[in-house]
């Protein structure tokens, strides 16, 4: 809908949101993978507008921030005293200018699940009745705190009454007012100059507009939704968790119906940008966080916590936790391996249990099966880590490259004191401390002969349960002698 796109979309994103009892502005809340504003933006751009504007005011530093980093074309504009919805549209219309022209459609910065589609219909509902203004507005079983759509004889709509000023008989209307409005700008800037502040909590109320548009003999309308929770806000951390967990339930159910199998629902929470293809399974005490996408056949789970990772086809993770890596087609990893960022499994790679690695790649087919850390460090491909390897990246002021040749042999126990290097086909033996690059087709040793210490228990741990042990042993030893001795 390009040519009849609105020239407006209004955030209103202003607001204390005292009751979150929290330092966060409210709007910055997290819920899917996105903020609560970040959820309202990506309604506006849904919709291709022409400008989007953010009313913001209080602790507008870390909103005008988070804004810069998520949508830098958003014009912002500051309403120094919150003095109701009016009031902030008009700071709104005029961080624009007078050169503006067409429909402004007002969405809030604390509405999360409203659906661009839905956006879309509203709009283009608004325009084919050539409206002066429409509203947003859904039927619920308890209207209670909201708004309510007065309605004419005739249908249409006469009035916005709010919960603080409504009448026992205005109580009684279960068709809400969303707070989402679409009107035409030309007229909206003379109107807003109108209007009046003579309510219960003293300020100007964008949804008085109604009212003037009616007096005016202007074409007003609603346009109502069966899906209400997409209207719905937060004002609390209650109803932050309600409306994510409803969130996580349809974007699951969404994976679902695209052919992921979610073994239990209830227990994977997958955000709004996370892409999963068909045939892979999630099994339950899975998150799957931030722009993550799994390609088709993988097995992700049980208890996996993955964020901005991307995995590959028939890839398999098991109770791994691990933030922006790469797990390539047919690689496993886990169970309890933990992949921090810049990390690379290579193609049928596998990083096993108890491995955390950082910022290194396995080439396709390596493995570092069990009991390691691998960092900073460069992987061969089809070489193996034995269980126990230390890659020594750090030597107190910077960190230094580990690098294992293709088909390299690491036995247990190794240390690496990075920088160092390994070379291909080369071998190290068990507990060696590898300081020195290893050529191609080489044995790195570096552990000496084993010297034993006859009875040292009984002289330097006497009447311990250890020189007991090593005393009945020593003594059933000479028993057996005695008794292969000959008569």
């Amino acid at each position: 809908m390009s040519e009849q796109a609105p020239t407006i979309v209004m955030v209103l994103a202003a607001g204390g949101g005292t009751r979150m009892r929290s330092k966060t502005m409210k709007v910055l809340h997290p819920l899917a993978g996105r903020t609560l504003l970040g959820h309202a933006l990506h309604a506006a751009r849904g919709i291709s507008p022409e400008h989007v504007v953010a009313v913001i005011g209080n602790q507008r530093e870390q909103v005008a921030e988070h804004l810069a980093q998520v949508d830098p074309d958003v014009i912002q504009a500051v309403q120094e005293e919150q003095l109701g919805t009016g009031h902030a549209v008009a700071v709104g219309l005029a961080s624009l200018g007078d050169e503006a022209v067409g429909s402004v459609v007002v969405l809030y910065g604390d509405v999360p699940l409203l659906e661009p589609e839905t956006l879309e219909r509203f709009v283009e509902d608004h325009r084919q009745h050539g409206r002066t203004l429409s509203v947003l507005t859904a039927k619920v079983a308890n209207p209670h705190g909201y708004g309510r759509v007065v309605r004419g004889a005739d249908g249409g709509v006469v009035e916005i009454v709010e919960e603080r000023d409504a009448t026992d008989e205005h109580r009684r209307i279960d068709e809400i007012n969303s707070g989402i409005l679409a009107f035409d700008l030309a007229w909206a800037r003379e109107a807003l100059r109108t209007l009046g502040n003579d309510n219960a909590q003293g300020e100007y109320y964008l949804t008085d507009l109604i009212g003037l548009a009616v007096a005016e003999g202007r074409e007003v309308g609603a346009y109502e939704i069966a899906d209400a929770v997409q209207t719905e806000g937060v004002n609390t951390r209650v109803q932050l968790a309600r409306l994510a967990a409803e969130a996580n339930r349809r974007i699951v159910e969404r994976h679902m119906l695209a052919g992921v199998s979610v073994v239990d629902p209830a227990t994977t929470w997958i955000d709004v940008d996370v892409s999963i293809g068909p045939d892979t399974t999630i099994l339950p005490g899975t998150q799957i966080l931030g722009a993550t996408s799994i390609g088709e056949d993988a097995l992700i789970g049980p208890d996996c916590t993955l964020q901005d990772m991307e995995i590959g086809d028939g890839a398999s993770v098991v109770r791994t936790h691990a933030s922006l890596s790469v797990i390539e087609a047919e690689a496993t990893v886990g169970p309890f391996s933990y992949l921090r960022p810049g990390t690379t499994v290579g193609a049928g790679g596998k990083l096993g249990a108890f491995v955390e690695a950082k910022n290194t790649r396995l080439a396709p087919g390596a493995k570092v099966p069990h009991l390691s850390y691998v960092g900073d460090g460069d992987i061969g491909e089809g070489a193996n880590i034995g269980a126990g390897s230390i890659f020594a990246n750090y030597d107190g002021v910077k960190k230094n490259r580990t690098t294992i040749g293709a088909h390299a042999r690491i036995s247990c126990n190794n240390t690496f004191v990075a920088p160092v290097s390994v070379g291909e086909g080369a071998f190290t033996g068990a507990g060696a401390t590898i300081r020195e690059d290893v050529p191609p087709g080489a044995l790195a040793v570096s552990a000496g002969s084993q010297r034993t210490i006859e009875g040292w228990v009984a002289r330097k741990r006497p009447g311990t349960p250890a020189a007991e042990a090593a005393a009945r042993a020593a003594a059933g030893d000479q028993s057996d002698d005695a008794q292969e001795s000959p008569t």
